[in-house]
């Protein structure tokens, strides 16, 4: 009997029903997309011909895709990194003809484009054009790049640029020294915001030199660091302490002024 029950027990059990097996759908990737990811790629890897060539494909197959903009920008970018300084000028020249919202970007194409022209400006009268044109472009840190590569060939066109780029802070002393590497006396009308007149006293008595640092406005206290004997010699040297401020203002920073020795101690005044 109890085998029987079994039997029929056995019989009862209904086998499981499988677990149903879920299907991913994968999308396939959009072409335009896995284009720019390759020449992103090939740009990560500095194999820059071949990142070019990418955007280039991209460019002429899917000019609608909403990468367009920033391929075109790091078409450019790649072309330069080749060091194809024309192709690299043109084609940041032409990202701007066709995306002149883009302030961040853009401000990048024109710096980058001046530098390629910079490179150029020697050999290609087109480089030398357009740098003469970015002198009047509508943003000063523009306007200022120009003019410093055309220092570099001497050009005077650049010197208004120069002469007004001393008022700006982040740029003033390159425009100082480029206008002194052109022979051209910078004018005393820029900022002294920044640059300082440091006087350094050794006493032959004393370990360590007193270190005093004095805005421009007060250069002509500089006298007051000096013994009767130092005077004497800055006055014998032709040291001029009532011109401090505008020899401080027109000498590339870590310029040393004078300095002067009594016996005692020494006297170092440096621009800073």
């Amino acid at each position: 009997m109890t085998l029987a029950f079994l039997l029929a027990a056995s019989a009862l059990v209904i086998p499981a029903a499988p677990m149903p097996v879920a299907v991913v759908l994968v999308a396939p990737e959009n072409p335009a997309e896995a284009l720019f990811r390759q020449a992103r790629d090939l740009r990560y890897a500095q194999r820059w011909y071949q990142a070019a060539q990418a955007y280039r494909t991209l460019l002429r197959e899917f000019p609608a895709s909403s990468r367009a903009v920033d391929a075109r920008y790091w078409l450019a970018s790649s072309l330069e990194q080749d060091q194809r300084w024309d192709e690299a000028a043109d084609a940041y020249t032409d990202f701007l003809a066709r995306h002149p919202d883009q302030r961040m970007l853009g401000k990048e194409a024109k710096l980058n484009r001046v530098r390629c022209w910079g490179i150029r400006q020697w050999d290609n009268p087109a480089a030398q054009a357009g740098l003469a044109a970015a002198l009047s472009d509508e943003r000063e840190e523009i306007r200022i790049a120009a003019a410093l590569q055309l220092a570099k060939r001497r050009d005077a066109r650049a010197v208004p640029v120069l002469q007004a780029g001393l008022r700006a802070d982040l740029s003033s002393e390159a425009c100082r020294l480029a206008l002194q590497s052109m022979g051209v006396q910078p004018l005393a009308t820029g900022p002294t915001q920044g640059r300082f007149l440091v006087i350094r006293v050794k006493e032959r008595t004393k370990p360590e030199a007193l270190t005093v640092r004095l805005t421009l406005g007060l250069a002509r206290a500089v006298g007051g660091y000096l013994s009767d004997e130092q005077l004497r010699q800055a006055k014998k040297q032709g040291v001029d302490l009532e011109r401090l401020m505008d020899q401080a203002l027109n000498a590339p920073k870590g310029t040393e002024l004078f300095s002067l020795d009594d016996g005692k101690s020494t006297v170092t005044v440096t621009v800073e």
